[in-house]
């Protein structure tokens, strides 16, 4: 049984109840969780503020530094199993679980090398005055992760945060929660006091809604769909508590007829089968000139064929999808897609050692799917394909802000000039040119526009949203 981590102890929930903890590839209970409620997250909270008040607020800039890079140290001594905790908690295959450690591990080496680059500045002014801003931390952050990725966006939520002088309270979603624990744990091992990070396990009608409306917390960190973060924003909004908020995205892959297919072609697979398609930037869209359409589809069908679907540990193309509720949701969009007629291409295999109770999905390619149907407006989360042609740039430009999404959008051309007037024209929060991802960095400020969401996580651009800016003016002489 795994114990909430508050003020650097595993403590049991106050209800006394507890959440089952099912491997996704088997669909059978392996863990129990706490299940948490508002009281847990008040002893947090509070343990969060005392440790501001008394510890954290006089640890230096450079001494945050030294204890994040110890925490990325100690994460990498320790990736491998981390990489085994989230494979089976998650359903990851081994390879995506072993990136998700190595990100996190250089999302805290990041982090310990940007607590003293946060500066402020000097503003002239009338004569008589001296005017500079201070970069403060907002106090106690709290931060709402979603299952997909846990590792990855804990580092680049919590890492952040703490790099900015804040103190956190987590509550990671109930279907990811066991990495974090132990993170939180190495924390306390390489020196981090009682109370500057805790982990509060449970539903998020119960924990989430508590952690977002407690008075006690200064800022919100929420990654997960965007009805959720529209209450996460009323709450907060009640008591005018800043947020962070990325919210999904039905990213476009655009492809132009000049583009280089060789490279393309991996890239617009793996931007759909990566994590099973439970992606937030996943390339769910896939939008072609006219005039190479067909032998794309052609090439990418031939693919996808050859794609394998099995248990985490096979180490295969696709692994399990994280839930059977999350199973049925594909399954629903699936269906409609047969019911509006909409051609499949081809499909990948679930290899027959794939138990029949684990939550699997073959990787799908759709073709002629109309711009306005559900499968081309909302996230599917799943490893669906949706392709349409498009006639020209001006075409391309349309399709492409079609939904009220506008995370990521990924161009390949060869065309310098069209490189630039696309990536001007798509309305998102990132424009990759000739690949997808740029491979992750963590240096990359992340985030969204429109119903993706707002403020950024990722790079030095997180620390802005992580403090508050103090204006102070001194008059003398």
């Amino acid at each position: 049984m795994q114990l909430n981590y508050i003020a650097n102890t595993s403590v049991p929930s106050s209800s006394g109840k507890t959440i089952p903890v099912l491997d996704p590839s088997d669909g059978q209970v392996f863990d129990e969780i706490q299940r948490s409620n508002a009281a847990d997250i008040d002893t947090a909270v509070r343990a969060a503020r005392d440790c501001l008040d008394l510890v954290w607020h006089r640890v230096s800039a450079a001494e945050r530094g030294r204890l994040l890079m110890r925490l990325s140290a100690k994460i990498a001594a320790h990736a491998d199993e981390l990489a085994l905790i989230e494979q089976r908690d998650c359903g990851k295959p081994v390879k995506q679980a072993k990136a998700d450690a190595a990100a996190l591990v250089r999302y805290f080496e990041f982090y310990a090398g940007a607590c003293d680059k946060l500066h402020g500045e000097t503003i002239p002014y009338q004569d008589g005055y001296s005017v500079m801003t201070w970069r403060e931390p907002h106090g106690v952050t709290g931060h709402i992760i979603p299952w997909n990725y846990p590792m990855q966006i804990f580092g680049r939520s919590v890492g952040g945060a703490l790099a900015a002088g804040n103190v956190c309270v987590v509550k990671p979603a109930e279907d990811a929660c066991l990495s974090l624990i132990r993170v939180a744990q190495l924390a306390a091992e390489v020196g981090f006091p009682a109370g500057a990070l805790n982990i509060v396990t449970g539903y998020g009608h119960e924990v989430g809604d508590a952690l977002a409306r407690h008075k006690g917390i200064d800022h919100i960190s929420f990654t997960g769909s965007p009805s959720v973060g529209t209450l996460i924003q009323q709450v907060a909004a009640e008591r005018h508590c800043p947020v962070t908020l990325e919210l999904g995205g039905k990213s476009p892959q655009i492809v132009f007829a000049d583009a280089d297919l060789d490279a393309a072609i991996p890239t617009i697979i793996n931007a759909i089968v990566q994590n099973a398609g439970q992606t937030c930037s996943a390339g769910s869209r896939l939008l072609v000139e006219q005039s190479i359409y067909e032998p794309l589809l052609e090439r990418l069908g031939q693919a996808f064929e050859n794609l394998r679907v099995g248990p985490a540990a096979m180490d295969l193309d696709v692994g399990p999808l994280i839930r059977q509720s999350q199973q049925q949701r594909v399954w629903d969009f699936l269906s409609d897609a047969q019911v509006a007629n909409i051609p499949m291409v081809a499909q990948g295999q679930i290899v027959d050692e794939a138990p029949d109770t684990g939550f699997y999905q073959a990787p799908t390619l759709l073709r002629d799917v109309p711009v306005m149907h559900r499968l081309a407006q909302e996230e599917v989360f799943g490893p669906v394909l949706c392709a349409m042609s498009f006639n020209n740039e001006e075409h391309a430009v349309e399709l492409a802000n079609a939904t009220r999404f506008g995370l990521v959008a990924g161009v390949w051309t060869r065309d310098g000039a069209r490189q630039f007037r696309m990536a001007k024209q798509i309305k998102s929060g990132q424009v990759f040119i000739n690949n997808y991802g740029a491979g992750g960095g963590v240096e990359l400020p992340f985030g969204g526009v429109k119903s993706s969401g707002y403020g950024r996580e990722k790079g030095f651009e997180a620390l802005y949203g992580f403090t508050t800016l103090k204006t102070v003016a001194i008059r003398h002489g």
